[in-house]
C-alpha cells in the first residue's frame, strides 16, 4: 500500500465553491492501474483539506503521475484565488494498518536515504 496526500489552504469564504469544483470533476481514477481509494477530506479547521488517494504500491503511484489520466484530472479549470497557496504533498507507506479483522505490520525497515517530494 501507498498513499498520498495533498493538504490544501482554501480561502474560507469559496470552501463551497472548493468542494463543488471536486464534486463536479471527473477523477480518470478508476481506469488506472494499482489504484484503491480516494477521498478529500475536510478538516476541523476552517480552509483545511487533504486530498488522499491510496494505492497498490509506489509504483503504481508514480506511474499514475506520467499517465493521460493523470493529465486528464489536473487540466480541469483553474484553482485561482479558491487556494491562498499551493497544495503541500506527503507520500507515505504503512507501518501498521490495522482493521477490524487484521493486523498488518510491516517486515520493511526505514530507508535512511529515502527522499520525499520535499526534496
Amino acid at each position: 500500500m501507498y498513499l498520498a496526500m495533498n493538504r490544501f489552504s482554501v480561502n474560507v469564504e469559496r470552501e463551497a465553491e472548493w468542494e463543488q469544483i471536486w464534486k463536479e470533476r471527473e477523477s480518470y481514477l478508476q481506469e488506472v492501474p494499482g489504484f484503491v481509494q480516494f477521498m478529500l477530506l475536510r478538516g476541523a479547521e476552517p480552509g483545511d483539506y487533504i486530498s488522499y488517494s491510496a494505492w497498490e504500491d509506489a509504483s503504481a503511484f508514480h506511474a499514475w503521475t506520467q499517465s493521460e489520466a493523470f493529465r486528464k484530472g489536473h487540466a480541469q479549470g483553474t484553482l485561482a484565488g479558491v487556494l491562498t497557496g499551493p497544495p503541500q504533498l506527503g507520500l507515505f507507506e504503512p507501518v501498521i494498518e490495522e482493521t477490524p479483522s487484521a493486523r498488518i505490520l510491516s517486515d520493511s525497515s526505514p530507508d535512511p536515504n529515502r527522499r520525499g517530494p520535499r526534496h
